[in-house]
């Protein structure tokens, strides 16, 4: 007995140890993407420093919307009941490291930054994923389907304020809606709840404020 309880202690230790390595590796390095940015095989547009600045603040936003799923994906994984529901968001955390590469090079390319304020949006989002994995995974898949859905209004959003000539911004924004569609049908698919929109709406609230903030600072 004793001997399990110390492989239970050894497993929930080693989990924290990770999380607490892939926050470092979020907020302070250059986590490395599986797949090229979709913006590699196109030419840096000729932007004005106004079409610049517009392009470097809506993708210090984006970048900042994946600090934030990376956040929210380990937290639920930490506390995910089922093992194939903590998989799932592992699996999913990994390809959002996709978008979080290719959001910092565009930010470099625009000769801008993220936001300061990448580690309070991290810590927030991860204690909201372990609450709603503690909870239970169906809210923790849903909770997910909610926010891929908040983030695939963002982006669309972004598509339309972006400066036309920027093509590699655009290009990197199609294809991260792309995908966060299909990880919200896949969250709903495995079992997700519809949240009611009283929580849709203070969602809403939270991610205008995010926005509105790295969008500055």
């Amino acid at each position: 007995m004793q001997n399990d309880n110390a492989n239970r202690s050894y497993n929930r230790t080693d989990q924290l140890v990770e999380c607490a390595n892939n926050a470092l590796l979020t907020l302070f390095a250059r986590p490395e993407g599986g797949r090229p940015s979709p913006a590699n095989t196109l030419d840096e547009p000729l932007l004005n420093e106004e079409e610049r600045k517009r392009s470097a603040s809506l993708m210090r936003v984006n970048h900042t919307g994946e600090v934030c799923a990376q956040a929210l994906y380990q937290g639920q994984a930490l506390t995910a009941k089922l093992p194939e529901i903590r998989e799932e968001m592992e699996v999913a955390a990994a390809e959002e490291i996709d978008h979080l590469d290719w959001c910092n090079k565009r930010l470099e390319e625009l000769d801008s930054r993220p936001s300061l304020l990448n580690p309070f949006f991290y810590a927030g989002s991860f204690a909201i994923g372990a609450v709603a994995g503690a909870i239970s995974d169906r809210i923790s898949l849903g909770f997910v389907a909610a926010t891929e859905d908040q983030v695939c209004q963002h982006l669309e959003d972004h598509l339309g304020r972006l400066p036309n000539s920027d093509s590699k911004s655009r290009a990197i924004v199609e294809q991260m809606h792309e995908d966060e569609a299909r990880h919200q049908d896949a969250a709903m698919a495995a079992g997700g709840i519809e949240f009611p929109e009283p929580v849709k709406k203070l969602m809403t609230k939270v991610s205008f404020l995010m926005t509105e903030t790295t969008s500055r600072i």
